[in-house]
């Protein structure tokens, strides 16, 4: 059941990102349509752009994160000993490097890693995570984000985040230009045909921010089963972990964190469980009922 589970979330996870750079390429082709005449313009310039937001984001992705949540790093067992023996013992039966570790003063408890790739990872943990688990409870968190560690999730945020940025940067560049007159000119563009090419172009440029979304949403909520699942092969104990997000239902939001790294934590960090949602579209992370239910029957 556990490795059926990992494989499909795989397939899931590859179907999704293919979604995100046909979304980017159809993007580029709509706006080199509209402003240029030319559709593999658009797509080369698109691709250019999704290039160098991913080689920022890639090269400064700990630092900047940590910085946005503020975390500050502890470097020995000295400083908070249960949490740097856990990380230390979960990334050994993980077969990674040891992450750099840190440490939100909050008292909402939460955890999430972020990095690179498994030789330049980071793991930050709440203060509130740190007072109310226990060492098993621990062990099912922190193996949960070793396990994103060690499946290159780190990266693959990473990624998902710089498409999106680069689907915002794509937008707001159509919006700007044809605010200032920018449209080309086509004859064209007169027929049945042109119109229509038109009016999908122009609402796909619209619809394109909410889509991103949604795919970076629904990426996340893939990831988080599969980090599930690994926690479980890590720990060889699924209780822990149960037990763990059992604690988490009844979080408080934490006070201050970056909208933009939600879904990189254990949990939605910005979500009032005591109010329900309409709908789980626009949530960064699946219901906890969800994700306890399936443990359960591993």
């Amino acid at each position: 059941m556990l490795y059926q589970q990992i494989a499909r979330n795989k397939r899931k996870t590859i179907l999704v990102l293919t979604g995100f750079f046909i979304l980017v390429a159809l993007i580029g082709a709509a706006i080199g349509y509209l402003f240029a005449g030319t559709t593999v313009g658009g797509i080369i310039i698109a691709g250019v752009l999704v290039a160098i937001y991913m080689s920022v984001m890639i090269s400064q992705s700990t630092e900047v994160v940590m910085s946005m949540n503020n975390a500050h790093e502890i470097h020995s067992a000295h400083e908070a000993p249960e949490l740097w023996h856990v990380v230390e013992d979960m990334a050994m039966v993980a077969q990674v490097p040891m992450p750099r570790v840190f440490i939100i003063n909050d008292p909402s408890p939460n955890a999430f890693a972020t990095g690179n790739d498994p030789q330049h990872s980071a793991v930050a943990a709440t203060t509130g995570l740190l007072q109310i688990m226990n060492r098993e409870e621990l062990e099912g968190v922190i193996g949960h984000e070793i396990s994103h560690v060690r499946n290159y999730d780190i990266r693959l945020q990473t990624i998902a985040l710089a498409l999106a940025s680069a689907i915002t940067a794509l937008v707001n560049f159509a919006g700007n230009f044809w605010w200032f007159g920018g449209r080309r000119s086509n004859d064209d563009d007169n027929g049945t045909v042109g119109i229509l090419t038109i009016m999908g172009s122009i609402f796909l440029i619209i619809l394109a921010p909410l889509a991103a979304s949604i795919a970076q949403m629904a990426l996340s909520r893939n990831r988080e089963y599969l980090a599930d699942a690994g926690s479980v092969e890590l720990t060889r104990n699924p209780q822990g972990l149960i037990s763990a997000l059992e604690k988490l239902q009844n979080a408080q939001p934490m006070k201050d964190v970056a909208p933009s790294s939600s879904s990189l934590y254990i949990s939605d960090p910005e979500l009032n469980r005591h109010h329900k949602r309409i709908a789980h579209l626009f949530d960064t992370h699946p219901p906890l009922e969800d994700r306890i239910k399936r443990l359960e029957e591993m």
